[in-house]
């Protein structure tokens, strides 16, 4: 089974230390379209739009050349998932042992569930942000599939 591939149209915009790195260009199908909001086809254009980032290419290119970027739509949904279930699965999994732990009769209560759940919200958010620096996240790089 083929996986579905997420493709967007971008340039070239330099090339340094066997590291291809791309700009989203201008794509004519949804240039003047109003529905960006709920449309999938520029979804990749979203994250390249204003900066270059590297992608994997074994293609021969150069500085300018237009490149069709893909990335695997199944793992974009399950980083996406990752990424927006696991801190929030957090702030509630903390807060609600936070209130279970704390007795009722305490003062401040309320306000130590909260904090607890801010705090475990904001160190989800950074194991995050560590996992993809890390590189733990690298099967999401688009790759580039051909050149236009």
């Amino acid at each position: 089974m083929v996986a579905a591939m997420i493709e967007e149209l971008a340039v070239v915009t330099k090339i340094e230390n066997h590291q291809v790195w791309v700009e989203s260009g201008q794509n004519s199908v949804c240039g003047g379209c109003l529905q960006k909001t709920s449309c999938a086809t520029n979804a990749i254009g979203g994250v390249l739009k204003k900066k270059s980032v590297p992608v994997d290419s074994d293609i021969q290119l150069k500085t300018g050349d237009q490149v069709m970027v893909a990335i695997d739509e199944s793992l974009l949904l399950r980083a996406s998932l990752l990424l927006y279930l696991t801190p929030l699965i957090a702030l509630f999994t903390d807060a609600g042992m936070a209130d279970w732990l704390l007795a009722d009769n305490m003062q401040y209560a309320d306000l130590w569930v909260a904090g607890s759940a801010v705090l475990s919200f904001l160190v989800s958010l950074r194991l995050i942000n560590k996992a993809q620096s890390l590189l733990i996240l690298s099967p999401l790089r688009p790759v580039v599939v051909r050149k236009v």
